[in-house]
């Protein structure tokens, strides 16, 4: 059984799960929530389906605050402009006061603004990296509507750090997607770069959509880099790295976790990336990770090494956990209140699977808080809805994905100290 056997029959068609056999019956009521996912590109169609197993197992449970859910899927397409409108009507016309998504922080950062926040919903997103949006939240302009699973850009671009210095780098031209993420990357890896010695000789902006990418590469390679460092997504990373190749360019190549994709490395050619080491953000190594790995190979038959997958998932399950928490009809800020509920350090631990949600509804009706523990550990949101994360760097094989390093959450946290 493949993975794109849970494929829905129409994209941005709302898409409903009734409870398993030898659960909870269905309840007499439905709540809709909303999200907004790129389903029309091959590594985004992954991550909305995990979106939709973690739904499947709270249906399981009995549902969230007393009603079933059906979580109602928009493509955004990777576009500003389609994820909006698709935001808009979700909000407008299916009346959701939570909105799982963006991906892209250019995405997802004009739907906070321009429709979440006015319409006092929340946004949890599962794979927006953007320090912008913590920005957004120290000037009081999220209303603390936003969280995020995923940690921030700073992450990545340490890493990245790490791997060309460990590496003996000591120049890196890098180009990066023209919006929020890739201008926040570019500027961050800029820093972290230079604070462990290596030169940035070239930092190239990249469009979306263009017919060749020759002139940004010429542009990269004219300062003759040791290495390249790639902030883009598959479909740019492709064109431009087949352009680098061609045109003489070093395969000392390191990758953002937005190119951690078989579509990349299988359009590119694994022949020209034996040199090319990515970074990501990684699940802890706990039980609670095993545990989603586990049960996500038992549904799709394969294993969860596409990017955000478990970010994907405990965004879905700690945004449910809270509508339980708050109650049935409860508004966008009420649901945000919760999510500390659900999240409490203090708290009943709390498994993520259909168990763990059925042992949370019986500790919140009783007036307690639970400790959720899921695929990316037990998630601590901080005053602006950030997270932080262990971090990996990985590299393309014939298998997929291998992993070449893995540093904790103190291994990352005393790195990036380090660089200050």
């Amino acid at each position: 059984m493949s993975i794109t056997k849970y494929l829905w029959v129409a994209i941005g068609l709302a898409v409903s799960a009734t409870a398993l056999p030898g659960t909870a019956e269905a309840q007499d009521c439905t709540t809709k929530i909303g999200a907004v996912l790129p389903t029309s590109v091959d590594w985004g169609r992954p991550i909305a389906e995990t979106a939709q197993f973690a739904v499947d197992q709270v249906n399981a449970a009995g549902g969230a605050a007393g009603c079933q859910i059906e979580m109602v899927l928009r493509d955004t397409q990777v576009d500003p402009k389609v994820g909006v409108d698709a935001a808009k009507a979700l909000v407008d016309l299916e009346g959701v006061k939570l909105l799982l998504g963006a991906v892209s922080s250019g995405v997802s950062m004009p739907i906070l603004t321009s429709v979440t926040v006015p319409g006092d919903v929340v946004q949890m997103s599962c794979c927006s990296s953007s320090t912008a949006f913590t920005k957004l939240s120290e000037d009081g302009k999220t209303n603390g509507l936003w969280f995020r699973t995923f940690a921030t850009t700073g992450v990545q671009s340490a890493v990245a750090a790490k791997v060309a210095a460990d590496k003996g780098y000591k120049t890196v031209a890098v180009m990066y997607k023209n919006d929020d993420w890739g201008q926040d990357m570019a500027r961050l890896i800029a820093a972290d770069f230079a604070a462990v010695g290596v030169e940035v000789t070239a930092s190239v902006a990249v469009n979306d959509g263009q017919p060749s990418y020759r002139a940004e590469v010429t542009e990269a390679l004219a300062s003759q880099p040791e290495s390249l460092y790639l902030a883009l997504y598959p479909a740019e990373g492709t064109a431009a790295v087949r352009e680098w190749i061609s045109l003489g360019g070093t395969q000392n190549m390191i990758l953002a976790n937005s190119l951690k994709s078989d579509e990349f490395r299988d359009n590119v050619g694994l022949q020209y990336l034996g040199a090319t080491l990515g970074t990501d953000t990684a699940s802890p190594r706990s039980e609670s990770a095993d545990a989603f790995r586990a049960a996500y190979v038992e549904r799709f038959e394969s294993e969860p090494n596409g990017p955000g997958l478990a970010n994907s998932y405990d965004a879905t399950m700690i945004a449910l956990l809270a509508m339980e928490a708050a109650g049935k009809d409860a508004s966008g800020s009420d649901i945000a209140a919760a999510i500390a509920k659900v999240t409490d350090p203090n708290g009943t631990p709390v498994s993520a699977d259909t168990a763990g949600f059925s042992a949370a509804k019986d500790v919140l009706s009783g007036g307690g808080t639970v400790m959720y523990q899921g695929g990316t550990g037990n998630v601590r949101f901080d005053k602006n809805g950030d997270v932080s994360a262990p971090a990996v760097v990985w590299a393309f094989s014939e298998g997929g994905i291998e992993e070449v390093e893995y540093m904790s959450l103190n291994d990352v946290d005393a790195f990036i100290t380090s660089l200050k």
